[in-house]
């Protein structure tokens, strides 16, 4: 016998929070109920739902006009970071994400966290890079980063 109820929390393979889905009576009644996941239909329950569900969208949009005004001033800014060399030109070390949002935070006073820096390996050598910035899934404005020689 299958049994209606809405989802409180995102349900792998079942839906997100305020959808309305038929699972089976003893799927509901022993896992899903019990975690806090689901609860049974009720007139009350889906206007709390729709309440948050409203929110949340709300508060996705706000988020994603943020992230659009950050990323007027971030495109194509230039950030410089000096390294040592040895004779070579070889790098000591690496220009990894954290450097490069410390050197955006001094040089520009723009917060940025190093786990938004999107580098797929660290920077290893003398030159100029486009360095994506992932401020929102829908944005993603490139910085430019100059590593020069100290």
């Amino acid at each position: 016998m299958a049994k209606e109820v809405i989802l409180l929390e995102r349900v792998e393979n079942l839906g997100i929070e305020g959808d309305v889905v038929r699972v089976a009576d003893g799927y509901a009644r022993n896992y899903l109920v019990p975690r806090g996941l689901a609860a049974p239909v009720t007139e009350g329950r889906r206007r709390q739902i729709e309440n948050k569900r409203r929110e949340r969208l709300r508060q996705m949009r706000e988020e994603l006009e943020a992230a659009r005004e950050l990323a007027e001033k971030i495109d194509g800014m230039d950030c410089t970071v000096l390294v040592k060399t040895g004779d070579q030109g070889q790098l000591f070390g690496s220009v990894n994400a954290q450097l490069i949002a410390d050197k955006v935070r001094e040089e520009k006073g723009i917060e940025l966290d190093r786990k938004q820096i999107v580098l797929e390996d660290p920077i290893r050598e003398l030159g100029v890079f486009d360095v994506a910035v992932d401020l929102h899934p829908e944005v993603q404005p490139k910085l430019k980063v100059w590593v020069v020689e100290e």
